[in-house]
């Protein structure tokens, strides 16, 4: 007989339905009348096939392709600006001009021609391409950077009979690569002249130096025309490296340059002529002139193009006097009332900051923060924030007189100690760095004399003993000789949690802020100006134009020429607020070149973006908060943010900082 199975103890039994059959009409008659909280909107998405999903696809890869092909025709053309090449050697004993020597000889159709700037042009009808070539003078760094900042190639040359990387060569490859590099080349020259079974092994061994710094880059042979002409193609199909900070920005290099003194004044006009690039310049902002400062422009008139790309009839006679009359088109006048000022400083009001009475939401803020008070005793003189430091007392009451005065003096008598441990430590500190004799170190005394400022030294030695002593103990202060430390710290403060803490940051401000400018809002200020740039009307890209600049004072204008004269020559437009002064805290990085330390509120040199100055930084922790800790030092291998009251500059932008050398 078949046996049924019975369900035992772990059977599941589920609920059973409560809840009987409606239709439709009870259903709706049952949520009349309510409304939901939160209506789903559907848009009615049309679902593409696969006919129109493959021509979406079509178009969106044809946009793209147009993008890039843009953006190569952008340059070259004969109505665009041409390629500039910065020519630099990574040899200082390497001369570039046999370089250029074979590009100007590397086909029968190339056109040459040369600015009174020193600025080579070469042109090829055949490629329907042309190519500038600037300079720099060797070792002088800022006339490389200034190149830099606005060339479109950078073309490192090599030879393969000396050294192929020297120190200088390390040095611009550092310096191009913190500043931002543009697209690179590198080219090796002399390789015929070496012996035919090491041209192999020498072409690998230049190779293998520059992967150090330009993994992806493959050298290039430079010793015939073919090989002149291989170049130029390159240079000009190879894909560009985008710099951000020019980018955003009109820019140009001067070709031309005159200067036009007042009839009446110490003041003058200086004319620049060049090709504009970048974004559009508006005549009614402001300009830059790399090394001289920030000035108004007159108007900007329109050129001929000195440099074609291929000889009218008219330039067939250079030497005719047809061919010295240029045409010129006033581009842009200024209008006085959309002219942007000069004025980098507000002006303060000293009645501004007078206060008589906390505001109502003060009073409840501060309320808010205010906790328990205990009883603390404290030396006499300490102010609030120093008693913050000071442990509290469990039990509140009134001390006597006699108890505080005891402990007045206890507290001096251990500052007292303190004080002279310190100075037993910084003369022992002292004493271990200065056993060194004269002969141990192996200068000869006169050379030592001659070249050794006993001042300097004594300088250094106590920035030293400093510098280790803030890396030794980052957290501790020594309190000072000759000061007591109730007064040397009374404009210090006492915080519970440094992270949590409640600290205004406008508060006890100095008085130098009332001349600076705040932005409201920086991030949205900054998204406006750069889309109004971008939908400018005004497009000159590509013109040869005169920019006149007017308010350049004769002598600044004779020192600046004297000294950089050979240097290549930058124009820069401002965007809006880019000359008014505020502060600004930029991140840097020490490199491994230097282990010498730099003292915070030292002089260097600051160059961000287009911009160079010489500032007092003060250093702090690059953290995340509302507060910073204050570094004394910028120690070797490490990160920190510098903060100083320089013009304005909008991000993003390359930052490099020089330490000043002081020449015997």
């Amino acid at each position: 007989m078949q046996q049924a199975h019975r369900p035992g103890n772990l059977k599941q039994s589920n609920k059973v339905h409560k809840s009987r059959h409606r239709s439709k009409r009870g259903i709706s008659a049952a949520v009349k009348g309510k409304v939901n909280v939160k209506e789903i909107v559907r848009r009615n998405r049309h679902i593409l096939k696969k006919d129109e999903r493959r021509h979406q696809s079509m178009q969106i890869r044809k946009n793209k392709r147009e993008e890039v092909l843009s953006k190569k025709r952008a340059l070259g053309g004969n109505r665009n600006p041409p390629f500039l090449v910065c020519v630099v050697p990574l040899n200082a004993q390497l001369d570039v001009q046999s370089a250029l020597a074979i590009l100007k000889s590397c086909s029968e159709g190339v056109i040459v021609s040369q600015s009174n700037n020193g600025v080579l042009h070469i042109g090829l009808p055949n490629f329907k391409q042309r190519f500038s070539f600037i300079c720099p003078e060797v070792n002088n760094d800022f006339a490389l950077l200034d190149a830099l900042k606005i060339a479109d190639t950078v073309l490192y040359v090599s030879s393969a009979l000396d050294e192929p990387v020297d120190e200088w060569g390390e040095k611009v490859l550092a310096l191009s690569m913190a500043q931002g590099m543009p697209t690179p080349l590198v080219v090796a020259m002399d390789i015929e002249g070496v012996n035919p079974k090491k041209r192999t092994s020498e072409k690998q061994n230049v190779q293998k130096l520059i992967s150090k710094w330009l993994p992806e880059e493959k050298v290039m042979q430079l010793d015939k025309s073919s090989d002149g002409l291989n170049l130029l193609r390159r240079i000009g199909n190879q894909k560009r490296n985008v710099l951000h900070h020019r980018e955003r920005r009109p820019y140009m290099l001067a070709e031309e340059v005159e200067y036009v003194a007042d009839k009446e004044g110490d003041y003058g006009t200086l004319k620049i002529s060049g090709y504009l690039r970048g974004m559009p310049l508006n005549v009614n902002g402001l300009i830059h002139v790399t090394g001289l400062g920030d000035f108004q422009m007159s108007k900007i008139d329109g050129l001929d193009d000195p440099h074609p790309l291929s000889l009218n009839k008219e330039n067939t006679k250079p030497d005719s006097m047809e061919a010295e009359v240029t045409k010129v088109t006033v581009l842009q006048m200024p209008d006085p009332a959309k002219q942007e000022s000069l004025v980098s400083e507000n002006v303060p009001d000293p009645m501004d900051a007078e206060q008589t009475w906390p505001t109502e939401e003060e009073i409840e803020q501060s309320q808010m923060e205010t906790k328990k008070k205990l009883v603390k005793r404290v030396p006499k003189g300490w102010s609030d924030y120093q008693a913050a430091w000071i442990v509290e007392s469990d039990v509140e009451g009134d001390d006597s007189d006699e108890g505080n005065d005891s402990d007045d003096e206890e507290n001096e008598q251990f500052m007292s100690c303190e004080e002279d441990n310190s100075d037993n430590e910084d003369k022992e500190t002292v004493n271990d760095f200065e056993s060194v004799t004269e002969s141990e170190v192996g200068m000869p005394d006169d050379k030592y004399d001659a070249t050794i400022d006993a001042h300097e030294e004594h300088e250094m030695l106590q920035k030293l003993v400093q510098a280790r002593e803030d890396q030794q103990f980052p957290d501790e202060v020594d309190t000072p000789q000759d000061i007591p430390a109730r007064e040397r710290f009374t404009r210090y403060r006492g915080l519970e949690s440094f992270r949590t803490s409640p600290w205004d940051p406008k508060e006890n401000l100095p008085a130098d802020y009332a001349r600076i400018f705040q932005f409201e809002n920086y991030d949205r200020t900054r998204k406006r100006i750069f889309k109004e740039n971008e939908e400018s009307l005004i497009n000159m890209y590509g013109f040869y134009i005169t920019i006149h600049v007017k308010g350049v004072r004769q002598d600044l204008w004779k020192a600046f020429y004297a000294a950089n004269s050979s240097a290549p020559l930058a124009v820069f437009g401002l965007l809006p607020h880019e000359h008014k002064m505020s502060v600004m805290n930029v991140v840097l990085k020490r490199t491994g070149v230097s282990n010498e330390p730099i003292k915070s509120k030292e002089r260097l040199i600051f160059q961000v973006g287009y911009r160079r100055f010489i500032v007092n930084p003060v250093f702090s922790q690059h953290t995340n908060g509302g507060k910073h800790k204050y570094e004394r030092f910028f120690q070797p291998a490490s990160t920190c943010v510098a903060s100083f009251f320089a013009p304005i500059q909008f991000s993003p932008s390359t930052v490099l900082c020089f330490k000043v050398k002081k020449e015997y």
